[in-house]
């Protein structure tokens, strides 16, 4: 479990790719430390859990499933990406509840700079887009975010824009995006579990099949003569 405040920006050391997997190696002093063996990270908001680790960096693999569903699928040697440990239970939840179980990607469509801060704009997925709403708190790339505009329901290709203030532009990739980027997105875990509440409430019981056999006869009461 995180909370969406980057704690490090690191670096893709190296990977090694399978037909089915990939290896990826990871630059992280900070995160790094008092990490071990089987820890989870989230790198870009995918959580991964370490199998290997030097002073500076840690190793973990990454599945054929996370790579189609994230933007791991296109990192090289060099590649920077947000880092945060797993949220320490009695900590301060700086952000909110963010599992690191990517939902899909976007990409940027605008960015618009402002004197002090830029807002940015994300497809979005017809799927994903009944879970976002105004002012409700999405993971982009891992980074804890609030949504600040909303396409109309209406409109075919949906999308969503959060509004990105200078400490986020500098201590995270997000600083660094440009339209036509693919970003990873983590919808709210609460919404996705009102979702499935209510999709399940919704179900109606089909009517039972009208039966075939031949009805009894009615009872006819008589009077006794």
């Amino acid at each position: 479990m995180f909370t969406g405040i980057i704690e490090e920006l690191g670096t893709i050391e190296r990977i090694e790719r399978t037909p089915d997997a990939a290896r990826l190696t990871i630059r992280g002093p900070l995160v790094v430390d008092g990490a071990g063996h089987g820890d989870s990270i989230s790198v870009n908001g995918v959580c991964l859990t370490v199998v290997e680790q030097t002073p500076d960096t840690f190793t973990a693999d990454v599945m054929a499933q996370t790579l189609s569903m994230s933007t791991l699928d296109g990192v090289a040697a060099g590649t920077p990406v947000n880092l945060e440990r797993a949220a320490l239970v009695g900590g301060r939840l700086g952000g909110h509840i963010v599992q690191g179980h990517i939902d899909g990607t976007g990409s940027v469509l605008a960015v618009v700079p402002g004197e002090a801060w830029r807002v940015v704009r994300f497809s979005l997925d017809a799927a994903l887009a009944p879970l976002v709403v105004d002012k409700g708190s999405i993971a982009i790339d891992g980074v804890s975010l609030t949504v600040s505009n909303i396409s109309p329901a209406d409109l075919a290709d949906q999308w969503f824009e959060v509004s990105l203030i200078p400490e986020t532009l500098a201590a995270t990739t997000l600083g660094a995006l440009t339209v036509g980027d693919r970003v990873n997105l983590e919808t709210d875990i609460i919404a996705r579990h009102v979702e499935r509440m209510l999709a399940l409430a919704a179900r109606t019981v089909a009517p039972p099949a009208p039966s075939t056999e031949p009805s009894a006869p009615s009872a006819v009461l008589r009077s006794t003569p």
